[in-house]
């Protein structure tokens, strides 16, 4: 059996995967805030399709490839393939994506809740053991059976919270602290199903065939970078609830005041102003020549 190190780099790379859950968890608990404030169903899809890229491909996703930096075994080179690696990631932003929609249609119960939950928890658990699948080293991978059910359990649990989190907090200091706590979950489940890794390694060394961490490191960061500020200006663009009220105000103070009263003419009881012709735009100044007789 190889010898394991999840922390290869030190506390370097689990304290980006926490600040990356965090920064993620943020996100998309504001963007399924908009979800419950949203006026159609397109607007509602898409706000959901944010959420879910929050915290399916950020908090999630980019969290656990981000662990997995510190990952290393003993006199073997790790390699990842790349099609069951972008699977992973489309089986989070999924699992998300659809728990999202179990507990956003219709008014939140305990049955929604729960099978939201259970869906997205799984999706999450499934996630991480297909990432563990598109690892490609000299050695076969084995897990231990309760270590692997008790992962499940955590992503299911951490699912379930994540999800009534979205629905309810509105307050940003709710917000925050929700993160935090979500941070703590993903990380948990993912150091979980690690702890249940072993690695036998093979006893003739063979070449191993994949894309190398520094392969990946640069897209995936770009992606992460560029859908973080994605996030940050759909955000920032779209209209607040106090935008809205501000609008709705102004419209009803519109409608509400009285029409500018039509200006009417001083009277005139001996016909002066109907003779003279002084006085009005574009008329010329009478001359004796006009009126001489000819």
């Amino acid at each position: 059996m190889a010898e394991i190190n999840h922390f290869e780099y030190g506390w370097i790379t689990p304290t980006l995967s926490y600040a990356l859950s965090v920064l993620g968890s943020i996100l998309g608990l504001v963007c399924a805030g908009r979800i419950r404030t949203a006026r159609t169903h397109g607007q509602r899809a898409w706000w959901g399709l944010l959420s879910a890229w929050a915290l399916g491909g950020t908090a999630i996703w980019a969290m656990h490839f981000m662990a997995m930096l510190g990952f290393a075994v003993e006199n073997t080179r790790i390699r990842y393939d790349v099609p069951l690696t972008v699977a992973s990631t489309v089986i989070a932003v999924v699992a998300v994506g659809v728990g999202l929609a179990i507990v956003g249609t219709g008014r939140l119960n305990p049955v929604r809740l729960i099978a939201g939950g259970i869906f997205t928890g799984v999706g999450v658990a499934s996630m991480h053991y297909t990432g563990m699948a598109a690892m490609r080293l000299n050695g076969s991978l084995g897990y231990d059976t309760v270590r692997v059910v008790l992962s499940v359990v955590i992503a299911v649990v951490a699912a379930t919270v994540a999800l009534w989190l979205a629905m309810t907090v509105r307050r940003t200091l709710a917000i925050f602290v929700s993160a935090l706590v979500m941070g703590v979950a993903v990380n948990g489940m993912h150091f979980t199903g690690m702890s249940a890794l072993s690695v036998h390694r093979h006893e003739q060394a063979t070449e191993v065939s994949g894309a190398s961490v520094s392969t990946l490191l640069v897209p995936i960061v770009l992606a992460v970078i560029f859908g973080v500020v994605g996030l940050l200006y759909a955000l920032l663009a779209a209209p607040t609830d106090d935008d809205r009220a501000a609008s709705a105000y102004l419209d009803g103070r519109r409608l509400s005041e009285p029409a500018a009263p039509t200006p009417t003419a001083a009277p005139d009881p001996v016909g002066l102003r109907a003779r003279s012709t002084l006085g009005q735009p574009g008329t010329p100044f009478p001359s004796r020549r006009d009126s001489s007789p000819r």
